[in-house]
């Protein structure tokens, strides 16, 4: 029974992350479309674009999220991980537990930014979110290696390239940034 519950977890943490990879590029790309001139094309976008964003929001991202944290919380007490978070065998997984907890706090943030959206408040840019669009890429990796190497031991290792990954995302999203702006003449 454990390793069903284990296989449906990894599962909806799969379509969790779908959403939360899609989601952002959506909410980049409506508050992109605040520059159009053209007011028909604006009302249009936005209407398609807030369609989408609530049926990949409620109808993929947030069942994903909560049957990710039920189905987690029952795999840690199945397997007996619970029992050890306080131990030196169980740091490993208090440590992931804390980016997990993290990740949630992006998630609902996301929630927040989409509620203000669809109340017509851009509070950021396009390329703002283009970066915070990043921030599930590296809970990611975090939580990814975490989980299979199954050790705290190498954390600086492990912090080493986060950092590193970090500044590579920077980097290409500044690029990207650069490319398009020579393209639009900006």
């Amino acid at each position: 029974m454990f390793y069903y519950i284990k296989a449906l977890h990894i599962i909806f943490i799969v379509t969790w992350f779908a959403g939360l990879f899609y989601f952002p590029r959506l909410l980049i790309y409506h508050a992109e479309l605040q520059t159009e001139a053209d007011e028909k094309i604006k009302s249009a976008m936005s209407k398609q674009y807030l369609l989408m964003m609530k049926r990949l929001w409620f109808g993929i991202t947030v069942p994903s999220a909560v049957i990710t944290l039920i189905l987690g919380l029952l795999t840690m007490h199945l397997g007996g991980w619970d029992r050890h978070l306080l131990d030196s065998t169980g740091r490993w997984l208090l440590i992931k537990l804390c980016f997990v907890v993290l990740l949630y706090l992006y998630f609902f943030s996301l929630g927040k930014i989409f509620k203000q959206q669809r109340m017509g408040l851009f509070k950021y840019s396009g390329n703002q979110l283009r970066f915070y669009n990043e921030v599930a890429t590296v809970f990611l990796f975090a939580i990814v290696f975490l989980a299979t190497v199954k050790s705290a031991g190498s954390l600086l290792y492990g912090l080493g390239g986060l950092i590193a990954l970090i500044i590579v995302l920077v980097m290409a999203i500044k690029i990207y940034k650069r490319i398009r702006e020579k393209k639009t003449g900006n």
